[in-house]
């Protein structure tokens, strides 16, 4: 087995990366999906959100409002420490459960979002970032996901820059070109972490 970490800023395509490494028969393991079912309505990861940040951002449904716990973390750094000390001892337990359950000789593709935040990068054989300039992260965020400007640059300015991303890159993915670029290089990766797997 080789235990890969992939990152990348808002809005670098790490989830279409992530979907390629998929479908190159690696097993992924998305840190994102698991932070929702962590905090899923009934979870007691969801009651601990609750017991700290208040039931006003629970929706009409009872779920977590994430547009509302997003503009809160991502404005107050004291908030997000604070919830991702809820959050992340969750999402490793899940994620070690996960990778112990992959076959001995696969290739272990953790989707990490802050991976270059969460100082956990020596703790893989490999660390794959996909990189894009930052003004191409604003315009996908605000010509494709409908951002506001200051929306998008907040949620860049409270990740790790470009440089401290790349620092920790054992391979890097410059995501700027076509699909089937991005898709030839995410390959040539593949192959070699299989071939060390």
């Amino acid at each position: 087995m080789i235990r890969v970490g992939l990152t990348g800023g808002v809005a670098s395509g790490k989830s279409t990366v992530s979907a390629l490494f998929a479908e190159l028969g690696a097993v992924v393991v998305d840190a994102d999906l698991i932070a929702r079912e962590v905090v899923a309505r009934g979870t007691p990861g969801l009651a601990d959100v609750v017991s700290e940040f208040g039931a006003e951002l629970l929706t009409d449904e009872g779920d977590l409002d994430r547009p509302a716990m997003g503009r809160l973390v991502f404005a107050d750094p004291d908030a997000r420490k604070r919830l991702e000390a809820i959050i992340h001892p969750l999402v490793h337990r899940r994620s070690a459960q996960l990778e112990a359950e992959a076959p001995a000789d696969a290739v272990v593709v953790h989707d990490i979002p802050l991976l270059a935040e969460g100082a956990r990068a020596g703790s893989f054989d490999a660390v794959v970032v996909v990189d894009v300039p930052q003004d191409v992260q604003v315009a996908r965020m605000v010509g494709d996901r409908g951002w506001s400007l200051a929306d998008a640059e907040s949620r860049i300015a409270a990740q790790a820059t470009r440089e401290q991303r790349r620092a920790i890159a054992t391979h890097v993915i410059d995501n700027t070109g076509t699909l089937d670029e991005l898709r030839a290089r995410v390959a040539e990766i593949h192959a070699e972490l299989a071939a060390r797997a």
